[in-house]
């Protein structure tokens, strides 16, 4: 089972080398990781997606504890929350599938970010499942390049993940 994790974590240099360092000791894959600031220019906010059972996650969390930087986990995957990705994806377009990609570009309301002479460079958010899929409809138009985000996670609703709550905030 797959495992989202939102970690508040100090923001200064090498809190993320010491996060994917835990992991690759004790020999967890980072399946998915996506780290920013948050409103609070002196915390970051990790999300880590991790595959595993109850005791791999269990032990996850005691390793990301023990470090200095780490300020607060939650483990958001049972929660109500809205996740996104992100991909950027440059394809081979000439005048006689241009009108095509762009096509597929409109039903999974991606946006054109570049236009070549002979590609486009389509952006497309959204989940897991939207983006694969928006992959496969532009794998027959010949991918040249493909980039694509971690996910990231937010609960749903007046809930909210920070420093001092985890509840609704009146």
């Amino acid at each position: 089972m797959y495992h989202t994790l939102a970690v508040l974590v100090e923001n200064s240099p090498g809190v993320l080398a010491r996060v994917a360092g835990l992991f690759s000791r004790r020999g967890y894959n980072i399946d998915s990781l996506a780290v920013g600031r948050t409103d609070d220019p002196a915390i970051s906010r990790m999300t880590i997606v991790v595959e595993g059972d109850e005791r791999v996650l269990e032990q996850v969390s005691k390793q990301l504890h023990k470090l200095v930087d780490v300020i607060k986990i939650n483990d958001i995957t049972a929660n109500p929350h809205v996740d996104r990705e992100m991909v950027l994806i440059k394809v081979s377009a000439d005048n006689g599938n241009r009108n095509e990609i762009m096509q597929v570009a409109q039903i999974f309301r991606a946006n054109i970010v570049d236009y070549g002479h002979k590609n486009l460079t389509l952006e497309c958010t959204g989940n897991q499942e939207k983006i694969s899929a928006f992959e496969e409809a532009l794998r027959p138009f010949g991918i040249k390049e493909l980039v694509r985000t971690g996910k990231v996670a937010m609960l749903r609703g007046a809930k909210y993940t920070n420093i001092n709550k985890t509840k609704e905030e009146d």
